[in-house]
């Protein structure tokens, strides 16, 4: 498999009109590699998220070019040749600090979810709200050339009862893949896991397995095991890591490391990193992180807007770790992949999220189409954003929910990851999915005097279509109902601050379970 990231990719939508300046890098079996040169690309990068001195509620290193310059200027003496960003804001302009980017070698590994747009662990779904927030932002960073890879997910199953959540992220590679190749680009999109020792041979495992098209196209791991200077390649179990990804068939790295429980860190686990204990597995890894905020990891601190830099004292620990991280590759000619497919997890003890079977494709369409079917349907257009409103709204729902799903059949609706069984509107909105939950208590009770009202809640209306039977036909045109404004909050780090995983996603995305736990939860 030869998957390219290339810069032609800008050129064929008409938004570059000069050759990059940077060279496109391109997957082969388990390797990435320079397309241009064919030498093998390991990724000697910093976790990238200033958060000092932030005051924009979608905060975003990228948009700022003050920052962005004083920072650059760093990434050079250090001799990285890449960035891991978890948050930005689509509306912003990127321009500038893409461009400085890009003239000093820099790629940059983009996270795709923010705290307000994600799955949630707790409560995954893969809905029309979420995909089409990752459209937009996607649609916003697809004329840069130095954007290497896209993650998907950042420890969202971080134990055995969050693992149903890694189908739903899976259904999001899938959809994103296509996405990006709708617009002939091929940038790669992987998943971020945290090193969990129950279920990490699952999850390297299930994300490399099934239908081509819904596999990542790389692996990530976020790991913290080598802590201070006695640790060692088998002491920190950075070889049981190296021996996890032998053999697989996609590309692995370290997207987050560096332990931080004895300072000053020495990185002495870049040797081994970018030397012949992982090498020849491994493409690299990116330190967490750049910036010292509140959880102490950073090399330098800054704040938002300011030219001013002071580094702390891991800084030249890292400078001379990085200088001496040499990885012997191999040419992209000489390379013969060898590697095989990996076999589905099976559910289990460690396992709850069947193989061969994911959420739908979020479609707009199929969602409208079903509303059209409905005579009983929510007097709410959308649901409330303020604190008050939002209670009450999660009391009805829950309350409606479980008063007509004990009774009747709410499968179209649900979701079973362990049963691998998703219902054909399991992806629609809160509104839409408890109109349909109504009608269907209405439909149960042939519309007696009553059946549609909910203490007030439903209206009844006259459908537009004499039932559902053909919207799941609709022509789906892969594009999901994100809004036009980012809320991203802070960075997705498997660190201490929020994930991926987190369970702070935008009113607009939120689950219905999402709704009525936190409706219940406001009653304490």
């Amino acid at each position: 498999m030869r998957v390219s990231i290339a810069s032609l990719a800008a050129a064929a939508l008409g938004l570059a009109t000069q050759a990059a300046a940077i060279d496109p890098i391109v997957i082969k079996g388990s390797k990435f590699f320079n397309e241009k040169t064919g030498d093998q690309f390991f990724f000697k990068g910093v976790a990238y998220q200033p958060r000092t001195g932030v005051k924009d509620a979608n905060p975003d290193p990228l948009a700022d070019s003050v920052g962005c310059k004083r920072d650059v200027a760093v990434f050079k003496d250090l001799g990285i040749n890449s960035i891991r960003v978890y948050e930005v804001d689509y509306n912003k302009n990127h321009d500038d600090c893409m461009q400085m980017l890009e003239d000093a070698g820099i790629y940059v590994m983009l996270d795709i979810p923010s705290p307000d747009y994600a799955i949630n662990r707790e409560d995954p779904e893969w809905n029309t709200q979420l995909m089409g927030n990752w459209q937009a932002k996607i649609d916003a960073f697809s004329k840069y050339p130095n954007v290497i890879a896209w993650i998907a997910g950042n420890e969202v199953a971080n134990d055995k009862d969050t693992t149903p959540s890694a189908a739903f992220v899976k259904a999001a590679i899938r959809d994103m893949r296509a996405y990006l190749k709708s617009k002939d680009l091929s940038t790669p999109v992987g998943y971020a896991d945290n090193d969990d020792m129950d279920i990490r041979m699952n999850l390297i495992n299930y994300f490399d397995c099934d239908d081509e098209d819904s596999r990542a196209q790389f692996y990530a791991i976020n790991t913290y095991r080598w802590c201070g200077d006695d640790a060692t390649f088998q002491s920190s179990g950075y070889s049981d890591i190296t021996k996890n990804m032998t053999g697989y068939s996609i590309p692995s790295l370290l997207t987050e490391y560096g332990c931080n429980k004895v300072r000053p860190r020495t990185f002495h686990e870049v040797a081994s990193i970018f030397g012949s204990d992982m090498d020849g597995t491994l493409s690299g890894g990116l330190m967490y992180e750049y910036t010292e905020e509140d959880n102490d990891y950073g090399i330098v601190s800054v704040s938002y807007g300011s030219t001013k830099v002071s580094q702390t004292e891991d800084y030249s620990y890292f400078k001379k770790a990085m200088a001496s991280a040499d990885p012997s590759g191999v040419k992209m000619s000489s390379y013969k992949p060898s590697s095989k497919d990996s076999v589905c997890p099976s559910v289990g003890d460690n396992w709850e999220a069947k193989s061969g079977s994911l959420p739908p494709t979020p479609s707009n369409s199929t969602c409208e189409c079903m509303m059209k079917s409905l005579s009983c349907v929510s007097k709410l257009k959308s649901v409330p954003t303020s604190s008050s409103d939002l209670k009450t709204f999660g009391q009805n729902v829950g309350s409606i929910f479980g008063t007509v799903c004990k009774d009747v059949d709410c499968g179209d609706v649900s979701t079973d990851a362990e049963e691998g069984q998703y219902g054909k509107y399991s992806f629609c909105d809160a509104i839409q999915r408890v109109s349909w939950v109504m009608n269907a208590w209405y439909i149960e009770q042939r519309g007696v005097d009553g059946s549609c009202d909910f203490d007030g809640f439903a209206e009844t209306v006259k459908p537009s279509l004499s039932s559902d039977s053909t919207c799941s036909d609709q022509e789906s045109t892969n594009k999901g109902s994100g809004s036009n404004s980012s809320k991203d909050d802070e960075e997705s780090s498997g660190s201490g601050s929020k994930s991926s995983g987190a369970s702070a996603i935008g009113m607009g995305s939120m689950s219905v379970g999402a709704i009525f736990a936190l409706a219940a939860a406001s009653l304490f």
